[in-house]
């Protein structure tokens, strides 16, 4: 494909202190309602273009109905890959691995420019990066980090995930409770996100005498899974003072579960409620304090590709290989109304 040169010199050195804001409304997306399937879909809604003069670029993605994190995430990327600002974008969609990569064989045959990876799982990926390395086609991580050398990428817009972890875990440990028994609900294992958020409190765990961890199991960042979750622990007897759930929805299950067992939560309540990913409704229950935690996970990467791209089009060189987001906790003592409107997705 004739490529269209963008007459716009952009610098390879990124803003490092991007904050999350704006909505959560649904954005309009070829997601199927099934979170294991996967669809390709080419936006159309913006003017015709003479397809020679797009940059074509293949778009993978996790479902965005997944949570409000991927909603506000997809919707950035459609804003951004449109016609009108020059590119030609197709978007699949998978929480499945296997389905992701078979997007990409798919991309890669279509002869995209570029291919756009928020990769459901770490591992499994060289190959086929390989594969578009060798086509010509140029990868940029987005969201999630994968186990490949970063010679088969051009560039990885990310969460810090580990941080957030332990950022989180080190809120929970200011909390000086005599013994924390902690209901740990995970989101898709394997996701960088689930080994970033798991990861500092298994170390805490294993560290100190007094932390315990009362049941561990994915909700595959599912509400409804984790209120079974937390329902079967209510039900057994198991006494337990903190939920640490690796994203808000599977807070808010876990939440219903307590609602419905009469048990108190939130700050100087019976149980500590953690969630991560900041949307809006989100930081307003901490503003309520019927929440104690909630760690910022920066859904807006499109810019930041963009950028990228125009880059390498001008002739450029990227040379900011990781580009990590700025982000931070909220503790519902200390949380104001202007975070919840800032802050929130």
């Amino acid at each position: 494909m004739k490529k269209k040169l963008l007459a716009v010199l952009m610098s390879a050195v990124m803003v490092m202190g991007l904050t999350a804001c704006g909505g959560s409304a649904p954005a309009e997306s070829a997601a199927p309602a099934d979170d294991s399937a996967s669809e390709a879909a080419t936006d159309d809604a913006a003017a015709p273009a003479a397809s020679g003069d797009l940059i074509k670029v293949g778009i993978i993605n996790n479902d965005p109905n997944e949570s409000g994190y991927r909603t506000a995430n997809d919707k950035d990327l459609k804003e951004m890959f449109t016609k009108e600002n020059g590119y030609d974008a197709s978007f699949a969609y998978s929480l499945k691995n296997d389905e992701q990569i078979t997007a990409a064989q798919k991309f890669i045959t279509d002869g995209v420019d570029y291919l756009l990876l928020s990769a459901a799982d770490t591992a499994g990926w060289d190959t086929v990066l390989k594969d578009a390395q060798d086509a010509g086609i140029r990868v940029i991580l987005f969201d999630r980090t994968i186990d490949a050398p970063d010679s088969l990428y051009e560039a990885s817009i990310v969460s810090d995930m580990a941080k957030e972890g332990q950022t989180a875990v080190d809120w929970l440990a200011s909390q000086n409770l005599s013994e924390y028994n902690v209901i740990h609900i995970q989101g898709v294992m394997g996701s960088a996100a689930q080994q970033g958020r798991s990861g500092a409190l298994d170390s805490k765990v294993a560290a100190e005498s007094n932390w315990n961890i009362v049941t561990q199991q994915t909700a595959e960042w599912n509400a409804e899974k984790a209120q079974q979750i937390v329902q079967s622990v209510i039900d057994a007897g198991t006494p337990f003072n903190v939920i640490y759930a690796e994203n808000d929805d599977m807070a808010k299950g876990a939440v219903a579960a307590l609602d419905k067992a009469n048990i108190s939560h939130g700050v100087g309540k019976d149980v500590i409620v953690m969630g991560f990913d900041c949307n809006k409704w989100a930081l307003e229950e901490l503003l309520a304090q019927n929440w104690n935690y909630d760690g910022q996970c920066n859904p807006f990467q499109a810019s930041y590709i963009d950028e990228i791209i125009k880059t390498i089009e001008s002739g450029g060189t990227v040379s900011e290989k990781t580009i990590i987001m700025d982000e931070k906790g909220f503790d519902a003592t200390t949380i104001t109304q202007d975070d919840v409107d800032n802050y929130g997705i």
